[in-house]
C-alpha cells in the first residue's frame, strides 16, 4: 500500500492512499471538459433521477462501474456532500464538499477496473447530486457490479454513522459533520461481512414517535415513505427486497426526559405510543417484505429503557405469529464518538454482534 497524501485543489480537499500499483488521483477536469460516455451504474440509495443526475438525501448512497481501460471520469452536482472513491477496493479519494463539475481519476493502468462512489456524509439540510462515472479516450463499459444479497438498516445517528471518526466526544456542528462516515460505519461494515448490496434509510435525531429532546420534525416512521426528506415523491423501489432489514429506533425516544407540553403525560404513556407505532411499522415493513427476516436491535443507554421497548415490540410481533423478527441487545459499546456517540470501533462492534446471529441463520439469504 502506498503512503497517504493531502492536495488542494481549487477549494477541493483530496485524501487518498494509492494502490501498491498505481498512483491514482482524483482531480478537477477544466471547466468546458467533456464528460465522456456515460457508463452503466450499479446505484444503492434511494435516488430521484434528474438532468443533472441523481438527487439523494438518505445516508450512504453508492455508485458503482466497471470498465477496461484507463480513462474514467466523475461528475458532481450541486449540494455539501463528502464523497469517497475507490478504485479496485482502493480507496482512491476523499473529495470533502467539491465543488460542482467533471473530475478525471487519474493514474490508472489499462485494464479491468471497478469504481466505487460513497456518500460519507449526512445530508439533512438538502438533497445532494451526483452527476454519474464517464468512460473517456478508449475505454469501454463493462457490466456493473451485482451481489446476490442485500442488507437495509433502518435507524438513527447510530445506524447514520454520526461521528463515529471523531477523536473527542466534544464537537461542534461542523466537527460532526466532518466527522460522520457511512462509508466506514455499521453498514459498510456489516455489509463487507456477507457481500452484500445495502440501503441506509436512517436519520439523526429522529425516533419512533418523538425525536431527541422532544424536537419538532418527522419521525423515521413518517419520513420513510419518500425518496427525498421533502416527502414529493414516495419511494418505489424497483427490484429492491433485502433478505434482511436491520432496524434500530428508540434511542430519541428515550434518552430524554418528557417536556411540559408533549403528547404524552408520562412514560408509560410514551411507552405505549412507541410500542404501537413501532409495531405497525414493522408491519408495513413487513408487508413490502414479505420474506425478509427483520432484526432490531438496541443498545443498553438509559438505563436499559429502550432495548426494553424495542424488545416488546419484537416479542408482540412474533407472539402474533411473525417468526422472522428477531430482538438483539448490544451493550458494552464505548459511545466515544461525538457527542457520546459509536465511534469506529463500536461500529464494528455492533457489526459482528448482528453478524454472529446471521451467521447463526444462514438461511435467511433464502428469503429473497
Amino acid at each position: 500500500m502506498g503512503g497517504r497524501w493531502i492536495t488542494a485543489l481549487g477549494g477541493l480537499a483530496l485524501i487518498g492512499a494509492a494502490p501498491a500499483a498505481d498512483r491514482v488521483t482524483v482531480v478537477p477536469v477544466a471547466i468546458g471538459g467533456q464528460s465522456g460516455r456515460a457508463l452503466p451504474m450499479h446505484i444503492e440509495g434511494r435516488v430521484e433521477r434528474t438532468a443533472d443526475g441523481d438527487r439523494r438525501q438518505w445516508p450512504g448512497t453508492y455508485w458503482e462501474a466497471a470498465f477496461q481501460g484507463a480513462g474514467v471520469s466523475l461528475r458532481v452536482g450541486e449540494g455539501d456532500v463528502i464523497l469517497k472513491v475507490s478504485v479496485d477496493g482502493v480507496p482512491t479519494a476523499t473529495l470533502v464538499k467539491p465543488k460542482p463539475g467533471n473530475y478525471a481519476i487519474d493514474g490508472l493502468t489499462s485494464g479491468r477496473h471497478v469504481v466505487r462512489v460513497d456518500v460519507a456524509s449526512e445530508s439533512q439540510a438538502g438533497a445532494t447530486v451526483f452527476g454519474g462515472l464517464y468512460a473517456t479516450g478508449m475505454t469501454r463499459p463493462l457490466p456493473a457490479p451485482t451481489r446476490a444479497h442485500r442488507i437495509e438498516l433502518i435507524g438513527d445517528s447510530h445506524t447514520v454513522g454520526y461521528g463515529n471518526t471523531a477523536t473527542t466526544q466534544d464537537c461542534t456542528e461542523a466537527q460532526v459533520w466532518a466527522t460522520t462516515d457511512t462509508a466506514q460505519g455499521l453498514p459498510a461494515v456489516l455489509a463487507r461481512r456477507f457481500d452484500a448490496d445495502y440501503q441506509v434509510n436512517a436519520i439523526s435525531g429522529r425516533g419512533v414517535v418523538r425525536n431527541y429532546n422532544g424536537f419538532a420534525a418527522d419521525t423515521l416512521p413518517t419520513a420513510y415513505p419518500f425518496v427525498l426528506f421533502d416527502k414529493a415523491s414516495r419511494y418505489a423501489p424497483a427490484g429492491w427486497q433485502p433478505q434482511l432489514i436491520v432496524i434500530a429506533l428508540g434511542t430519541n425516544d428515550f434518552s430524554t426526559p418528557l417536556h411540559a407540553g408533549e403528547p404524552w403525560a408520562t412514560r408509560d404513556a410514551l411507552h405505549a405510543a412507541y410500542q404501537a407505532r413501532y409495531t405497525a411499522f414493522v408491519r408495513q415493513l413487513r408487508a413490502q417484505n414479505p420474506r425478509a427476516h427483520i432484526l432490531l436491535w438496541a443498545t443498553d443507554m438509559a438505563s436499559g429503557e429502550i432495548a426494553d421497548q424495542a424488545g416488546r415490540v419484537a416479542a408482540t410481533l412474533r407472539a402474533a405469529g411473525d417468526r422472522r423478527v428477531t430482538f438483539l441487545p448490544v451493550p458494552g459499546l464505548a459511545f466515544s464518538g461525538c457527542h457520546s456517540h459509536p465511534s469506529l470501533a463500536d461500529d464494528q462492534r455492533i457489526a459482528d454482534r448482528l453478524a454472529t446471529y446471521v451467521d447463526a441463520h444462514p438461511g435467511l439469504w433464502a428469503g429473497r
